[in-house]
Parts: structure tokens; sequence; C-alpha cells
């Protein structure tokens, strides 16, 4: 159950990382040079363009390998000192492109020809949408100066900021009894018990782990200040009108579509409200349901499974969709790209980060055995498949918008849950579904809680750094207007900003949207996928495989899905709206 990260490198004393780091250097400088002495004119520009995507692509190769091996590593052990060092040296390292960088990325926007060029060449012609990017985004660009000071302070900033919270959550101990026995456990195993069969565990880690908070939090508020303060600033200075815009931009996603997709959600609120009231009584609570009991688990049914007994699972539920997607996932087992025990000093939550530069996937999770822990671990293969699709592009045409990034993710629990349903007694039935509905509640409500959270923190952030009571009293009132009636406000999670590391990420803000965006895009794309049947598989994978040189729009439209109509997002929603009567029938 631990990963192997061999493939990068052995270790960070080996030959081969040490070899790379000291040739990142060498590249860097043939880059900074051939700048210099190759922008000062608009002479031979298809050599030109040819030659920025031929430099950029090697040193992006050998810089995301160092990377990925330093922060894999440090995920696994937060407290690697050496992998602490060489994520500061090479962080630092990258800001030593910034000023070439900068001139190139201005370079290609004043080329007035562009296009013209592009057609030139059929190197340019495969990084058309890449290059077309860097020009339509330099206008946010600032002088050389200011981008590398903003890059430098950024290592001390932001990033400082965002490492010193996941050390803080991530090394965080909980004081917690069960039956008589005092321990004292890591954050990760204690959330887990929000799924324990036993509601005396669950409300006792409900309780400890919002206690346990209290020796980070003032802290954590002061990450989460400084980074979002960071973020509002380089906003303004770069002329976004906010935040949120750069994101969009950065998603490449329009108002309009954000807007369709959150007002289907609004709409479908209350359906989930019911939802949680009826769950609620089920378990014995009038008010509503408490927040320590919206992952209990529901039914006599043991849906508990071991790490071989969930892969055998979820092979077998992928080949119902195609060989290709379950013989990969044997293969990532096989070679052990997972890392999935539980253990001190590790990162809660589950990941998924696919190493373009080794063609290659690595998957964190913390498994535990509840069929929630694999319809997680079927997610984050979800990821690493969408990488395998985009194996054979160039490293510059893997770049996906976080809206798509959950995509593949959300289709392979699709997969696994509508098959499993399939072979399900009316007992296990009312387990799956339940999970699957308070899956795609995370998804949809407690997102869109997050989304209004993440909204009024940037709003009162540009007047002034917020207290841990101004945190808390946002995060409450966010998750009531979420919520609604459905939970009782009585038992809410006041620190759910403390816990989540999208919020500590100054170029992910807004990391919330994408996750409904991905179900409800997914939902949509399996709906066509159960029209068409095994003739939807080859459409599925060149979907996949476009989604890091196309917009958002230009991506739903290669399988005639328009995401700018409230009506596509109503008709994803209408499936979880019927899995909720379903369950409630079944359940009554």
């Amino acid at each position: 159950m631990r990963w192997s990260l061999e493939s990068l490198y052995p270790s960070f004393d080996s030959e081969q990382f040490q070899r790379d780091l000291a040739q990142i250097d060498e590249q860097m400088e043939m880059i900074k040079n051939w700048v210099e002495e190759n922008l000062q004119d608009y002479n031979s520009p298809q050599r030109k363009l040819e030659r920025i995507i031929q430099l950029t692509r090697e040193y992006y190769i050998k810089f995301s390998r160092l990377m990925s091996f330093t922060s894999l590593s440090l995920s696994v052990n937060t407290k690697d000192e050496k992998a602490l060092f060489y994520l500061d040296k090479l962080q630092l390292k990258s800001t030593e492109l910034t000023s070439a960088q900068v001139k190139m990325e201005k370079w290609i926007g004043g080329l007035e020809n562009l296009e013209e060029v592009i057609e030139t060449s059929p190197l340019l012609k495969e990084h058309k949408f890449y290059l077309k990017e860097i020009a339509k985004k330099t206008k946010y660009l600032l002088s050389e100066k200011e981008e590398i000071v903003i890059a430098k302070m950024a290592t001390t900033g932001s990033q400082g900021w965002s490492k010193l919270q996941d050390k803080l959550v991530s090394t965080l101990l909980v004081d917690i009894e069960i039956k008589g026995e005092k321990k004292k456990l890591p954050l990760p195993v204690v959330r887990n018990m929000a799924y324990n069969k036993d509601p005396e565990i669950r409300k006792t880690a409900y309780h400890a782990e919002l206690k346990s908070y209290e020796k980070i939090v003032e802290s954590s508020a002061a990450c989460l200040n400084g980074i979002k303060g960071e973020v509002i600033t380089l906003a303004k200075l770069r002329g976004y009108s906010s935040p949120l815009e750069k994101t969009l931009l950065d998603s490449r996603m329009d108002r309009e579509t954000l807007e369709a997709m959150l007002e289907g959600i609004k709409e479908a609120l209350p359906s989930f409200h019911k939802y949680y009231r009826h769950k609620g009584k089920l378990l014995g609570y009038d008010n509503g349901l408490p927040f320590f009991e919206i992952f209990a688990p529901l039914g006599e049914v043991n849906m508990e499974y071991t790490f071989e007994e969930a892969k055998e699972f979820i092979v077998k539920q992928f080949r119902t969709f195609s060989d290709k997607l379950a013989d990969f996932t044997d293969m990532v087992f096989e070679k052990k790209w997972i890392d999935a025990e539980i253990r001190e000093g590790k990162r809660g939550g589950a990941f998924c980060s696919n190493l373009q530069s080794i063609k290659e996937s690595r998957i964190l999770t913390n498994f535990s055995g509840t069929f929630s822990n694999v319809t997680t671990l079927a997610h984050e293969l979800g990821h690493a498949y969408h990488g395998y699709c985009l194996k054979d592009e160039s490293i510059l045409n893997t770049t996906y918008p976080m809206p798509l990034a959950e995509t593949a993710s959300i289709f392979n629990e699709a997969i696994v849950m509508n098959a499993a349903l399939k072979e399900a007694t009316d007992e296990e039935k009312l387990t799956i579904l339940e999970t699957a509905i308070s899956d795609a509640g995370q998804v949809i409500v407690d997102i869109y809680s997050r989304y209004l959270f993440e909204t009024e923190l940037f709003k009162r952030r540009e007047e002034h750094s917020l207290s841990v009571n101004e945190l808390k009293e946002i995060m409450l009132e966010a998750q009531k207007e979420a919520y609604g009636n459905g939970l009782d406000h009585n038992y809410l999670h006041p620190y759910m900003w403390v816990n989540k590391p999208h919020y500590y990420y100054a170029g992910r803000n807004f990391y919330n949207f994408p996750y409904a965006f991905g179900l409800l895009f997914a939902k949509g794309i399996y709906a066509q996928y159960l029209k068409e049947g095994k003739d939807f598989v080859p459409k599925y994978d060149q979907l996949l495989a476009v989604t890091g040189k196309m917009n958002i729009k230009d991506v739903g439209a290669v399988i005639g899905i328009d995401v700018t109509s409230k009506e596509f997002w109503k008709s994803s929603l209408d499936l979880i709206i019927k899995d909720i009567e379903d369950f409630i029938k079944l359940s009554s």
C-alpha cells in the first residue's frame, strides 16, 4: 500500500537526481542567453517560435520530473528534511527564469501575424492553442523587473504560508478517547471515523476533531490571510477585475457557463435538503442531520474492503466500460503507483499527480476500507487515466483547466456506482445509493458552501485581515445557506476552512466550482455513453486527449454538449435527484 518513486529517481542523493539538478542550471543559462540574443526583433519568426517551443519543452520535462519527485516525497512524509530542502531550492531556481519567460511571452504577444506564422510549421501547428493562450494572457503581464520580484517574493510569501499550513495539518495529532482509552491520532484517521458504523465513535471523533483545530487555528488564519492578501494584490496589479476573473480565464471558462451551472445547482438544493432530513430521521434526528452524521453508513450490509478486494472490484467494474481502462488500472496497481496506507506524517485526503515527464502517474489516498474509500480510489484512477490518454501529446499540450480535471475521475465513479447497483441486492442498493448521493452532496452542496465562503472571504480580505471568529462565522453562514434545513444548525463545521488545502494554494483560487463542474459534466457524458454504448468509448478517449488544447466550450462541443445552457446542468442534476427519490423510496 505504498508507492514506488523509483522511475522518477531512486533518491535525492542518487546520481540521476543530482545530474538532472545540475542540468537544470545549464538549461536555464541556455534559455536566458538565447532569449537575450534572439528576441530583440521579429526577424525569422517561424524559426524563433519553434526554438521557444523546443527550449520550453525540454526544460519543463526535466524540471517537472525533479519537482514531482520532491513534492511526492514530501506528501507522504511532511517531515522529510531533504524533500523540504530541495523543494525550497527548486522553487527558488524556477524564479531565475522569470525574466526570460516574460520576454518570450511578451515577444509572442507582440507578434502581429502570429496565426499566419503558426500555419507555416507542423511543430507550431501542434502547439497552436498553447501559443495563442500565451498571446491572450500577455496583457496581464507586468514588467520583467516586477515579475521577477513577484516570483521571488512568492517563495517566502504565499508558498511559505502554504508549506506551513500543510505541515500544521499533516502533523496535527488529535486527542481522543474511544471506549475509555485515550489516544493521540493523526487527523486523517480521526476524520475517517465519520464513516464508522458506531454512532458514538462518529460523534466523539467530530468533537475531538473540532477541538484539535484550536491548537493550529490562529496559525491557519495567518496563513489564509497572507495567501489571499497576496492574491488580491497581484490580481489588481495585473488588471484583473477580481481573483474570480483570473480563475475563470485560467480555467478557459466564461462567466456565462459558471452562472448557468450555479443557477442549476441553486434550483436543485431543496432535493438535497430533503435527502439530508430523510437521512437524519432514519438515524433518529428530528431537527435535520448533524454534521457528524453526514457520512454515517446506512444499512446492515458489510460494505468493507481490503485493498486487494477494492482493486478487484474496481477493475471488474471498469471492464464493463472498456478493456483499455481496466488493463490500465491493473497496471497502476502492479507497478505500485498508489500510496494508500494511513500513517503519521502523511498528508490527508487524496490526489493524483500525472507525471507527463515519464508518462506515468502517482495516486495518494488514505484507505481505511469503506465503500467511499473505494469510490475515492476509482476517482483518482480517473485522473491517472486522463494522463494516460494524454501520453502521446507534447508535454506543453497536457495542461488542462481545473473544471475539466474532474471529468475522468467522476466518470470513473459513475462507472463503479452504476455497475455495482446492477449487481446489488436491495440492501446493498440502499448502501451504494446512499454513498453516491452523499458523495454528490459533497460535490454539489458542500462545494457550493465553499464557493460562498471564498467569495465572502475575498470581499472582506480586500479591507482587512480576518480573525478566527470572523472566518468561523463566514463558514457557518455559507453552510447554512447551502445545506438549508437539511442539517441541524447546532452541529455544523466552523473549521472547514482549516482542513481543506485548496484554500491555501495561491495559484488555485476558487478550487471548488471545478468539482461541481466535473461531476455534472461527467454525468452528462455518462448519459451519452448509456445512449451510445461501446461506440462512445473512442469518443471519450478523444475528448480526454484534447482537454489540454481547447477551451471548455469547445471541449464540450466535441461530443455535442453546450456548457452555457442551464438545461444541460439541470439534466445532469436530474440524474442525482432521481437517485435521491429512489433512495427515499427504498428506505421508507
